[in-house]
């Protein structure tokens, strides 16, 4: 290193030490009550059930941040609109370490774990007496031993997803801890293998699903009396089948190529088998009178809706979403676009991919007989916006070149596209009286679960294997027979299904995983599929592409729908551990790639 290179990173090095001096948490606060001290918490039995009720509060509630859509906008979905944005700086190579935006994520996951090992230590929480009647103290103190428990794993999978990865060689989590220690106090930890991360999330959950009950459902509690301290007023905290589906998820990319080096066939067994748990018991237990129905479409407006298998609280009449999608000629932001690239995911109406000459695909008609999911997903070139349960076109998309949608002005989508996948189709800000309804985050639902097994069960057996009482292809098509949120139907007859199911395991898994990409898009999954997936930069660093459109004299439209709009440039597969704490913990070590964040 010349002595330019040495002054250059002594410079970045003092910079970043001031951020650490305005950017520390205190983990150490009292919690929930700041009138409090610690000591005090096991004075008042409310606070105690706050150090558990705090790590709640502490999880995302929507779609709109950068655990959200504006992750997919580092991936191959989204295009970001504002270039400055860190996500958009991310993908273009350009990001400061000032500017990074998963820092706050590893105070937040921290701090989480903090609390919960301040309940489960010793069992002093556990302890604590809730009630004076004993049965119902126990179920009080039961299921909170259950939750803190499935917490701290839920926030060491967040770890584990965000900052797990190649470092010298070696795969590699971040640092475990399970004693209630403020890691921003004088504390230099090391991160652990990205093994025993895996190990240690598994065995929280298995922790979890000895005290939890297996869902919180009301006709699962026998006693009316026991309604108030068991049931369904805990929907929305973790339970026992919660926990089957973290470690579903777990397995799965554990499994996966990058983090699965010798293809261990046990990991996507594992993956499957608890993936189909849930499945089953949605199925079998769940589907009762108003409850779950594996055919209809996800109502994302519903913090209630059977689909759910964990979900975050709700934000009540809130329109962030509907801003942040719409472009500025319908009083929207324009803040985020689907790329060409998604759109292009997206089979025809007959079900077969626009690439198959069945699908009767027209380049120059390109939204026309598509399939119902893409018309309830993207808003296109003189797509309308019907007002929910009526005829009435709210407002009407205009992308060619130089309309008011069009791609220039900083409140339109970059890529000629607007989101309407979480839009709710009854607001709009004109009406006298504004229909805002509640917005919540969906962590884990049916089909991720459906998707979770089909992937794994295909790599153990096939498309068509018989070991799990139901083949990937089964799976997949529960998938595509669903509803959607447009009101259009799923397939009734699938041929295409039927076709790559018999071309074997690998195209299985490409279709699978283009199944994936258009049932989560905008959820912040793709970002962490792509990499799970590859284990070179080369699918990662891509570019994204947009839609160039020309109206015509005559009305009709030109499409050019191969141009490039922004590229990507990553030199890691994995994010970066926070500079600040690789400078101040020696014995933390950065994940590779990542080389002036040393």
């Amino acid at each position: 290193m010349n002595l330019k290179s040495i002054y250059i990173k002594n410079i970045l090095r003092t910079v970043a030490l001031a951020w650490i001096a305005t950017s520390c948490v205190n983990y150490l606060e009292p919690y929930p009550n700041g009138n409090r001290t610690t000591d005090d918490i096991w004075k008042y039995q409310d606070m105690v059930q706050g150090l558990v009720g705090q790590c709640y509060e502490n999880m995302p509630r929507g779609y709109n941040d950068n655990e959200g859509v504006y992750l997919d906008g580092a991936s191959d979905d989204v295009v970001i609109t504002s270039t400055t944005h860190a996500l958009s700086r991310l993908a273009t190579g350009t990001l400061p370490f000032n500017q990074d935006p998963f820092r706050t994520y590893w105070d937040r996951d921290y701090r989480s774990i903090y609390l919960v090992n301040l309940f489960l230590k010793d069992r002093r929480g556990y302890n604590t007496r809730f009630l004076i009647d004993p049965h119902l103290d126990s179920l009080v103190k039961n299921r909170l031993q259950g939750e803190a428990f499935a917490l701290r794993a839920w926030f060491q999978w967040d770890l584990l997803q965000k900052f797990g990865g190649m470092a010298n060689g070696q795969l590699l989590g971040f640092p475990i801890v399970l004693e209630p220690i403020d890691v921003k106090k004088e504390t230099n930890l090391a991160r652990n293998t990205y093994d025993e991360c895996v190990k240690q999330i598994v065995a929280d959950c298995d922790s979890a699903y000895k005290y939890l009950p297996i869902a919180h459902r009301d006709f699962l509690v026998k006693n009316v009396n026991d309604r108030a301290y068991a049931g369904g007023r805990y929907w929305g905290r973790f339970d026992g089948i919660t926990t089957r589906a973290i470690k579903a998820l777990v397995y799965l990319t554990w499994a996966s190529p990058r983090f699965n080096p010798t293809n261990d066939v046990t990991r996507w067994e594992l993956a499957a088998k608890h993936a189909k748990e849930v499945i089953d018991f949605k199925m079998k237990t769940d589907a009762v009178t108003n409850g779950f129905n594996p055919v209809k479409a996800v109502n994302w407006f519903d913090p209630n809706f059977g689909g759910i298998v964990f979900a975050s609280r709700y934000n009540n009449a809130n329109d962030a979403m509907e801003r942040m999608f719409y472009p500025g000629g319908f009083q929207g932001t324009g803040s985020v676009g689907a790329t060409q690239d998604l759109v292009d995911a997206f089979p025809m109406k007959n079900g077969y991919p626009i690439t198959d000459p069945k699908s009767k695909y027209d380049p120059a008609k390109p939204y026309a007989d598509r399939d119902p999911r893409f018309y309830a997903t993207i808003f296109h070139n003189n797509a309308d916006a019907v007002k929910i349960n009526s005829t009435k076109v709210m407002y009407t998309f205009e992308n060619w070149q130089n309309a008011k949608d069009a791609a220039g002005p900083a409140v339109n989508s970059r890529t000629n596209y607007h989101i309407k996948k979480m839009v709710f189709m009854g607001l709009n800000w004109s009406d006298n009286s504004i229909n805002r309804q509640p917005h919540s985050k969906f962590f884990i639902r049916w089909e991720h679960m459906l998707l979770t097994f089909a992937e794994a069960a295909n790599q153990v057996e096939g498309p068509s294997g018989a070991k799990y009482g139901m083949s990937a292809k089964d799976a997949m098509a529960y998938l595509r027979k669903k509803d959607n949120t447009d009101g259009g139907k799923g397939f009734t007859t699938d041929p295409y299904l039927t076709e790559i199911s018999s071309q074997g395991k690998a195209a299985f898994d490409g279709f699978i995983k283009n199944e994936r990409r258009i049932e989560t898009c905008f959820e912040g999954l793709r970002f962490f599929d792509q990499r799970r997936w590859t284990t070179n930069l080369t699918d990662i660093n891509k570019p994204t592409h947009m839609a160039r459109i020309i109206r015509n004299s005559d009305g009709t439209f030109t499409y050019k729908l191969n141009e490039v709009v922004e590229a990507r440039s990553y030199t890691s597969a994995f994010l970066p551990i926070p500079y600040d704490e690789i400078l101040r913990m020696s014995s933390l070590v950065q994940n590779d790639g990542w080389e002036t964040w040393k």
